[in-house]
């Protein structure tokens, strides 16, 4: 396994899974998001226009600029050749597009094995974490929480509205682990052939 994808609305419990994967996982795991992204814009491109806006004020619906979308395309590329240089990394993600952001992630990721999983929660509770984090625009995680979902296909589920961060990233581990076991039984295609 080389990338764990995380993808689910603002204040869904994606990063506190991602710290307690990097507990739980015996190798080490780059955790890398949306937010490191957007931490890393100048100024000028947080704030709407060709950037990204929405993250401070609003409604907590995310516009995307021009310049932003070149950016996140690049910065996808950039992480998939992390991966491919020998990083694990868990990416913690915000499918604002749902399928077309999937689309784009899967071709970056073409040819790596990949875990994509979801990550839900009741729009009521991550709204109500919104409010306690204090550092989200009021009214993006109910405005994210499904949205972000539509049409994607994952190969595993978890709500952490129904079940803690930690007991999550138990569930996701326990998949890492059963796919390192599947692989390592599978027999090698070049057994057996002359060199």
């Amino acid at each position: 396994m080389h990338v764990i994808v995380l993808n689910g609305g603002s204040s869904s419990g994606k990063s506190s899974i991602a710290g307690r994967l990097q507990e739980l996982l015996p190798e080490p795991w780059l955790h890398l998001g949306t937010d490191t992204m957007v931490d890393a814009l100048p100024p000028s491109l947080r704030s709407g226009g060709e950037g990204i806006g929405g993250l401070e004020d609003g409604d907590g619906t995310v516009r995307v600029g021009p310049v932003f979308a070149t950016l996140d395309a690049a910065w996808t590329v950039g992480v998939a050749a992390m991966a491919r240089a020998g990083a694990r990394i868990v990416v913690d993600e915000v499918f604002l597009g749902g399928t077309t952001s999937q689309a784009r992630w899967r071709a970056a990721l073409e040819g790596l094995d990949v875990l994509w999983v979801g990550v839900r929660c009741d729009p009521a509770v991550a709204a109500a974490r919104e409010a306690a984090r204090g550092d989200r625009v009021a009214g993006m995680a109910a405005a994210q929480a499904e949205p972000v979902h539509r049409g994607v296909a994952y190969d595993l589920v978890v709500d952490t509205s129904r079940a803690s961060a930690a007991d999550c990233a138990q569930v996701i581990a326990a998949q890492v682990e059963a796919a390192r076991a599947t692989a390592g039984a599978q027999p090698d295609a070049r057994a057996g052939t002359a060199s």
